[in-house]
């Protein structure tokens, strides 16, 4: 069995439905393969910054209370013995608001946004390896494996876009590999029935302590409380790579430890647990590269697109997806085979002039909280400043105006701007 199309997007998350909407919005043909069948289940915080809110409102997704959203008004920071409450700033360039929905239903909507949109959905299709021109070595398609039946499918298109998530196994077989010099976390997170669901702030707290040994250590990382509106609570932790024990702790043990030491009366105990710990990497700041090689595009986490600052995936991945799109739809437009391959080679040049200097920021930042003695007294002194932690907020979020904004965003936007892009 053979199927074409303009464009194969491979991996129906954030970053491929978004990529495949946009194609489709722009009147190419898409296949979208998706290895499982929704709704299923991701690990994430459930939580979305107005980055994210943004790129849902770009593709028509209802995003009301009614529809199923519960809205919050920004982010408490807890720590240092401070408890510290900022709303999301108010921007030309995105909206006020969060929002905190489940990834089983959350990503099932894109996906079907992306099929509304004239996407071709194959549900339960395996990609098993990558179509290559034998002379050239350019991917021309990817072999996979469709229905309960496990049909053999061949897909063929101009390009390829890789969205299978941090493994990605197609960008592996395609030579291109992560980069061990970059920042990488780990997610770990459960449920818990919960008096606290229907918080209208995010909750992050910026104390993590590794306890095994006589010594108490302070982790790289974060805990977080997101309210799901349900009657339950998403409660869990992200820590960087930059921690000497993080090979060695257990990160299931650290988040039960951590839950122990809340107030027995928000119930985040093992018999109000509702399923059991998952845990995922965080692939930080373009840590695969380069985004685009052969035929072959990388967007969201196949590459590298979580922020270091605060650990956020879904907002770059969709934001990514729309870019590709972008730079496809302009590449398929033109009239011969070396004007597209010009075109399809200047989608890595975007990416950096967009998030490069950010990115490196990030890293920076990285190294920084890798000192317990900063990130302690990042802890106790950073949350008794508010305008200082209205700062950081807009920072770690990247949530400013390119132009008109206050002083804090031309500070940020400007620290950006002279940051190296790589």
């Amino acid at each position: 069995m053979a199927e074409t199309a303009d464009v194969i997007v491979v991996g129906a998350g954030p970053a491929g439905s978004a990529t495949a909407f946009h194609l489709a919005q722009a009147g190419l043909e898409v296949a979208l393969l998706e290895k499982t069948a929704f709704p299923r289940e991701k690990v994430c915080g459930d939580g979305l910054t107005p980055r994210a809110v943004k790129q849902l409102v770009a593709m028509g997704i209802d995003v009301s209370e009614e529809a199923g959203w519960l809205h919050n008004k920004g982010l408490r920071v807890i720590g240092g013995g401070q408890r510290l409450q900022l709303d999301w700033p108010e921007l030309a360039s995105y909206p006020d608001y969060g929002l905190v929905r489940k990834r089983d239903d959350f990503d099932e909507q894109l996906a079907r946004a992306a099929q509304k949109a004239g996407a071709r959905l194959y549900e339960r299709c395996n990609v098993s390896g990558p179509v290559r021109d034998e002379r050239t070595g350019r991917i021309t398609g990817v072999e996979a494996k469709l229905g309960d039946e496990k049909k053999r499918v061949t897909f063929t298109a101009p390009v390829v876009v890789a969205a299978d998530g941090n493994s990605s196994r197609l960008s592996l077989a395609m030579g291109l590999h992560r980069s061990p010099k970059r920042p990488m976390g780990v997610a770990v997170r459960t449920y818990f029935t919960s008096p606290r669901h229907d918080d209208d702030y995010l909750e992050s707290w910026f104390e993590l302590w590794d306890r095994r040994a006589d010594k108490d250590r302070l982790l790289p990382g974060y805990g977080w409380i997101f309210g799901m509106g349900d009657g339950t609570s998403n409660v869990g932790l992200g820590v960087l790579n930059s921690s000497s024990s993080f090979k060695e702790l257990d990160w299931r043990e650290v988040l039960r430890t951590w839950c122990e030491t809340l107030p027995t009366d928000w119930q985040f105990t093992p018999e109000h647990m509702t399923g059991p710990i998952r845990g995922a990497a965080l692939p930080m700041a373009f840590n695969r590269k380069p985004h685009y090689a052969r035929g072959l595009m990388l967007v969201g986490d196949a590459g590298g697109l979580v922020n270091p600052f605060n650990g956020e995936g879904i907002a770059y991945a969709m934001e990514s997806g729309r870019i590709a799109a972008e730079v496809v739809s302009q590449a398929l437009a033109r009239q011969t085979p070396a004007q597209r391959e010009l075109a399809l080679r200047g989608y890595p040049k975007v990416l950096r002039d967009t998030y490069g200097g950010y990115y490196s920021l990030g890293r920076a930042f990285v190294q920084l909280i890798s000192n317990p003695t900063i990130m302690r007294v990042a802890a106790d002194r950073g949350l008794s400043h508010p305008v200082l932690m209205r700062f950081l907020l807009k920072l770690l979020a990247n949530l400013t105006d390119p132009t008109g904004g206050d002083a804090m965003d031309r500070v940020i936007n400007g620290l950006t701007k002279v940051a190296p892009r790589a």
